[in-house]
């Protein structure tokens, strides 16, 4: 089974443990608890290929810059959070998208999933998305508008950044037959 890790950035407040835990244990989060750092794990089937996958919910953005530079080296995929009631959040997913491709930089494409999340809260939204559309559009990105109260399209948003991940993280062929010979006794 392959490996990925998975950081979601943000910043505070824009609902990065309510769409991870949506994910992960299919409840929504009512209340707010700020994060610090919480890892999970999830085992999950994507187009009939098993993968585990370990997702690293951080802390607002803006709380914790210099921890987020070592998330950002460590990570394989990234999903960048914003909140579709407050604007002022998408402009810190484009300084941690740039922050991400200063870090990790290479021809390879890095695989990244932008979130509009709260999108059930119509009354309050304040991004519009002819906005998003043109950013995403402008930064190659895959974009989802999500809710993690109604459950709308969480799931889709780690399926994608997973097959992203499979493509830029290739299997290696040596590494699998090396797997599949050891512990196991060759007597001659």
């Amino acid at each position: 089974m392959r490996e990925f890790n998975a950081v979601v950035l943000g910043a505070g407040g824009v609902g990065k443990s309510a769409l991870t835990c949506r994910f992960i244990r299919n409840v929504f989060l009512e209340g707010y608890d700020p994060t610090i750092e919480e890892a999970y794990r999830r085992i999950v089937e994507i187009d009939g290929q098993m993968s585990q996958l370990e997702i690293l919910d951080t802390a607002g953005a803006e709380q914790f810059t210099a921890i987020n530079e070592f998330y950002i080296k460590s990570g394989m995929g990234f999903i960048l959070v914003f909140s579709l009631t407050q604007e002022s959040t998408l402009r810190e997913v484009d300084n941690l998208r740039q922050q991400i491709y200063r870090i990790k930089g290479g021809p390879d494409p890095i695989p990244i999933v932008v979130v509009g999340t709260k999108s059930d809260l119509t009354a309050e939204r304040e991004v519009q998305r002819a906005t998003i559309e043109k950013l995403v559009n402008h930064w190659g990105l895959p974009f989802y508008e999500t809710s993690a109260k109604k459950n709308w399209h969480v799931t889709d948003v780690f399926e994608n950044l997973v097959r992203q991940m499979r493509e830029r993280y290739p299997e290696d062929p040596d590494k699998k037959k090396r797997r599949r010979l050891s512990g196991k006794c060759i007597v001659m």
